[in-house]
């Protein structure tokens, strides 16, 4: 069953008109079936309505992973609005830049909150009459705003349209055939897109259900796959590997399990092989990113996996390579990744410059190298010149390095990336001290760590005499990245 609606604000009632008592979303508190989904969509939206939210307003949801969550978003499609899901683990100043930057008109939390800004608890949105009106949003309306860091050091938001969001359902679910029988387990956070589409939406459009974990934990995901009965999961290259690291004696019986989704980080070829030949099911890996809704390539389920790429584009996406000129390089040959179609972002909020620059005549420019084999297949080269992926999570150096340049005597600040086994990368930094300065890497650290989430904070601080410069005089991270190398080694 693949459900029919104008946007996703319309599918909490169809599918309660259709299977009333059909599980919907679930997490460790709430067991929702249709109605009782549609029912906390419209208490919710009843909520909202009373604290003012109407049409082209935004909702802030700082939330971890629950079922609370996924009803406010549908909450806020319901009244016309869009939502600003934050990630729970940031520092007071980053949730105030994205609040304020987002012009919410209300923070839905059980936490802290800025001051200022209109608070409802979470733990209250269930407590109203449903609200008995009609869906407002249309496909042009804004659905969300999902935060990325960017070069200029301050996050960005991306604003998917409810068109986008159904384009890169429709592409997706057609790649991966969900039906009422697909069960999604969600571990990865809400507050990026994979979670929203791949995990949430995806599922629900199809008539199939969603159950939330709670944070992750390698020693008991298997034993929590195998009493949801899921049938897929997404994940990182980090999850995937502790998992392949397990005990030989784990055993678990995943024979509902269809397929995995890896993503957000380079996997090996390795680790691909190796979990599949263990565990039984496909890892499907794919590339994608917040500007295109989500994904852009994925290897085929049914189809030819070639271990090493990215697989191919999704249904209704185009995939360019090209040279510095802009002109099409042959297969085989490494140039910057283009994307199009229906899914990419209307632009960065705020920001008609960075868009400009970003989408060019209709093409998204990525900033990831990567080349097309002769079937198409993408395989990334390289990516955005400096981004560290630490377990999936997007790091941008520029961000540390801007909130590391308000330490007094700062002269000069690096970040880069760091191998790790486990994590990917981890981000560390470097700095030398204005003339007659003596730097102290503790105050360093304590200054970042309440102005950054603890997964930005770097692992290691180290005070040189002067960074390393390339000959125009800019500081030579390739330097810095083999002199930490060296280090590391040596240590």
């Amino acid at each position: 069953m693949t459900f029919e609606f104008t946007t996703f604000a319309h599918l909490p009632a169809l599918r309660a008109d259709t299977a009333p008592h059909a599980p919907a979303v679930a997490d460790d508190a709430l067991d929702l079936d249709n109605a009782a989904f549609d029912g906390a969509v419209r208490s919710a939206a009843t909520a909202l309505r009373e604290a003012g939210v109407g049409p082209g307003d935004v909702v802030a949801v700082k939330l971890p992973n629950t079922a609370l969550l996924v009803v406010t978003l549908f909450a806020s499609w319901h009244l016309g609005a869009a939502a600003t899901p934050i990630n729970p683990y940031l520092a007071p100043p980053e949730v105030d830049y994205q609040v304020q930057d987002a012009g919410a008109s209300v923070l839905i939390t059980d936490g802290d909150a800025p001051a200022g800004t209109p608070v409802i608890a979470a733990g209250t949105l269930l407590d109203h009459a449903p609200d008995g009106a009609e869906p407002a949003a249309a496909p042009k309306d804004l659905a969300l705003l999902i935060y990325t860091s960017g070069t200029t050091g301050r996050p960005k938001g991306v604003m998917l349209d409810h068109a986008n969001l159904t384009a890169m359902s429709e592409m997706s679910s057609a790649a991966f055939q969900f039906d009422a029988d697909d069960h999604s387990l969600l571990i990865l956070p809400l507050f990026h897109v994979n979670a929203i589409v791949v995990s949430t939406l995806n599922p629900l459009r199809g008539g199939g259900r969603v159950t939330i974990a709670g944070r992750f934990d390698p020693r008991t995901f298997f034993q929590l796959l195998e009493e949801t009965g899921a049938t897929y999961f997404s994940a990182v290259p980090t999850i995937y590997t502790m998992l392949a690291g397990l005990p030989a004696e784990v055993a678990p019986d995943l024979s509902r399990v269809r397929f995995g989704v890896c993503g957000a980080a380079p996997a090996s070829k390795e680790l691909l092989e190796d979990f599949e030949a263990r565990y039984g099911f496909p890892l499907i890996e794919g590339y994608g990113l917040s500007e295109c809704t989500c994904a852009a390539t994925c290897n085929p389920l049914d189809g030819v996996r070639k271990v090493g790429t990215v697989g191919l584009p999704l249904p209704g996406q185009q995939v360019r390579v090209v040279g510095p000129d802009g002109a099409d390089l042959p297969s085989g040959e490494p140039g910057e990744v283009l994307l199009s179609g229906p899914n990419i972002m209307r632009g960065y909020l705020g920001r008609p410059e960075e868009t400009a620059k970003t989408i060019v005549d209709g093409w998204l420019r990525t900033g990831d190298v990567g080349l097309l084999d002769e079937d198409g297949y993408l395989r990334l080269v390289d990516r955005a010149k400096d981004m560290i992926i630490r377990g999936g999570e997007n790091i941008y150096p520029k961000e540390i390095e801007t909130a590391v340049y308000g330490v007094t005597g700062i002269a000069e600040a690096a970040v880069i990336g760091r191998p790790d086994a486990k994590y990917g990368e981890l981000p560390v930094l470097y700095v030398s001290a204005a003339p007659g300065v003596n730097l102290d890497p503790e105050a360093i650290a304590a200054h970042t760590g309440e102005r950054l989430a603890k997964y930005k904070q770097p692992v290691s601080i180290t005070v040189l005499d002067t960074l390393p410069k390339n000959p125009v005089g800019k500081i030579d991270k390739p330097a810095l990245r083999r002199l930490d190398a060296a280090a590391t080694q040596s240590a």
